[in-house]
């Protein structure tokens, strides 16, 4: 559990992990440099709850990627749980979530869904899958051993949701800092490239959604637009959005290769390396749109706009814009 300035949330979450039909085995804590009375309420639960609970207090302010990471690293079990300081985890969360790991070996990571409430815990008639765009269509390609490559496209896997393996601290740790994707989709995209990804398709938990969260959702519908990895940032020329995006599948690739040795990598090299290229020829197109035409012509023709962009539009764009 990671918190910062959370005493207006953290005791609901702490009440709710109290609450778990199966008890955390510990509770490891990163406070990110409170100035509130986080802190105080910390070390009042860690006093009376069922369960051991380390608290550790970071020196200097982290961010929430890097005291993730030190948290992660804390952890002793075989499962570690990622948590939020605001939210509100059902009582059977941990339990249901341990029970579909166990019931399936191949797999390395479960997530689930949650249901969205405002400040007040009111409910806001929306889950959280419905924000991530993780729609029916995905869920059903994610059935199909399609994790990965969707993971690369859009963060839909939210860490206050997931359990993972602790067997992959050695692949996910260190979190890179020059990256554009947050903690909890470097981690489910990195594991997905070795192990199976389990969802369960009901919310078991409460996701709060306020305004002083550091790190939020979208409100649905979200825009249809690309994602996660390949997503061109408003405002930013596209060449050099694409370069941003090539530079985080390079990252994820060579952390890949670097850890091949100790995990057996799915068959997920090649479809990254033909995504970095596809990107690389969008980035490199000509000035001039009818220097272009060969370019894109090579890339319908390869099925590579299909694959990795969104198609006719993309290549449209690239021929038009």
């Amino acid at each position: 559990m990671c918190t910062y300035n959370g005493a207006a949330y953290s005791p609901a979450q702490l009440e709710s992990l109290a609450a778990q039909t199966r008890r955390p085995d510990e509770l490891v804590v990163c406070d990110d440099c409170s100035t509130d009375e986080t802190t105080a309420l910390l070390r009042a639960f860690a006093a009376r709850a069922p369960f051991p609970v380390r608290l550790y207090v970071n020196k200097r302010n982290l961010g929430s990627t890097k005291n993730f990471e030190r948290a992660i690293e804390l952890c002793t079990g075989d499962l570690i749980a990622l948590c939020d300081q605001d939210d509100i985890w059902h009582p059977n969360k941990l339990a249901r979530s341990e029970a579909a790991l166990a019931a399936n070996p191949a797999a390395g990571l479960v997530f689930t869904d949650a249901e969205v409430i405002d400040d007040h815990t009111q409910p806001l008639g929306y889950r959280l899958w419905e924000c991530v765009r993780f729609d029916p269509a995905r869920r059903e390609l994610f059935r199909r051993g399609r994790a990965f490559p969707l993971l690369l496209e859009d963060t839909f896997v939210t860490g206050t949701t997931l359990l993972f393996h602790a067997k992959f601290k050695e692949l996910i740790l260190p979190i890179p800092t020059d990256i554009s994707i947050i903690h909890d989709a470097w981690i489910a995209c990195l594991i997905s490239a070795v192990a199976n990804l389990i969802m369960i398709d009901e919310p078991l938990l409460q996701y709060r959604r306020h305004g002083s969260q550091q790190i939020g959702v979208p409100f649905p519908p979200a825009e249809a637009q690309p994602g996660g990895l390949e997503a061109l940032r408003a405002g930013v020329r596209r060449r050099v959005a694409f370069e941003a995006s090539i530079r985080d599948l390079n990252i994820v690739r060579d952390r890949l290769v670097a850890r091949a040795g100790a995990y057996r990598l799915k068959a997920v090299m090649p479809l990254l390396e033909a995504r970095i290229a596809h990107l690389q020829t969008r980035a490199a197109l000509p000035a001039r749109k009818l220097n272009r035409i060969p370019y894109v012509l090579r890339e319908l023709l390869s099925w590579r706009y299909h694959n990795y962009s969104k198609g006719w539009l993309s290549a449209a764009k690239d021929l038009l814009c």
